[in-house]
């Protein structure tokens, strides 16, 4: 069991004040560039937008984004929750619940129409910036936005699909399914094009988020290591034996396969465990297994 300290709780207040800005980011993104500039986007924030101009051309009824967002994650949730279990981090209910009020708060506060004045591209361009920076944020803190994550783990128990897909295949139909509901061809040119930008950033933030880091750590006490990524990053950890030519001692390596934005967390608990460990952090490409891709005929 973890030992509450004063260290500890800094940490985590840090890390959900983090996710917080960067949710409060994110939905002001969609609310003050992307909405006013009549844009669309993928994820659960796009599928909310598309939903609600849905049910008001159709059956004139007045719906907040931030609510249609709650909604899609609370089912999505729930599904998850009857397939692959109960196992949803905090952080993730967390993220939804600032994402929802997030959108509502500025919809309420900010003026209608486009108040920045900018040029629609523009607009979209910066919506995209701004969303991406947001998400890289919560990344960065171990959080997640729900929406695709949420789906990306349905579709995982019963097919092994790359998270890089779910998102792509998703974000299209998403997109490609507001000119059923008014859109013009325009406005799902924009979506494309925001969400270009906003992948883009989030991979520039995170140095690759779609791509794997291999991380090697030579620790003494390498048992409470990898003890501790196992408990909380939920990655698998391999020993290596070693021996250390200067000292003559022999010890293990801890050998670490994770998702690029996890890499900041392994780091963190590195840090907490042995502040002399020794580590080197690489990309890697094409990882297969458990948790990765599957291997593929070729």
């Amino acid at each position: 069991m973890k030992t509450l300290t004063l260290e500890v709780v800094l940490r985590t207040v840090r890390e959900y004040f983090l996710m917080a800005v960067g949710m409060m980011l994110y939905s002001f993104a969609w609310i003050g560039c992307i909405l006013p500039a009549k844009g669309v986007g993928g994820g659960a924030a796009g599928l909310s937008l598309v939903l609600c101009h849905a049910v008001e051309e159709w059956f004139g009824v007045s719906i907040q984004i931030g609510t249609m967002v709650f909604l899609i994650n609370a089912v999505l949730l729930l599904v998850a929750g009857f397939i692959v279990g109960w196992n949803f981090g905090v952080k993730t209910v967390f993220c939804v619940f600032v994402i929802s009020l997030g959108m509502n708060f500025w919809q309420t506060v900010l003026p209608e129409g486009d108040f920045l004045h900018l040029e629609r591209i523009l607009a979209v361009i910066l919506g995209g910036i701004l969303a991406g920076i947001g998400v890289a944020m919560c990344f960065m803190q171990g959080g997640s936005t729900g929406g695709t994550d949420i789906a990306a783990m349905i579709i995982n128990k019963y097919r092994t699909v790359s998270y890089g897909k779910i998102v792509i295949y998703s974000d299209f139909v998403i997109i490609g399914s507001s000119m059923l509901v008014g859109f013009h061809i325009d406005t799902v040119i924009y979506g494309y094009v925001m969400t270009a930008v906003f992948g883009y950033t989030v991979d520039m933030i995170m140095s690759g988020n779609q791509q794997s880091s291999q991380v090697l750590i030579v620790t003494h006490d390498y048992e409470k290591m990898a003890d501790a990524i196992v408990t909380n990053v939920h990655r698998g950890v391999t020993l290596i034996d070693s021996q250390g030519w200067y000292s003559k001692t022999e010890s293990k390596i801890v050998m670490v396969v994770c998702r690029k934005r996890e890499t900041a967390m392994i780091l963190k608990f590195v840090k907490s465990i042995d502040p002399d460990a020794f580590m080197t952090v690489g990309s890697v490409m094409g990882v297969y297994g458990k948790g990765f891709q599957t291997l593929t005929k070729i």
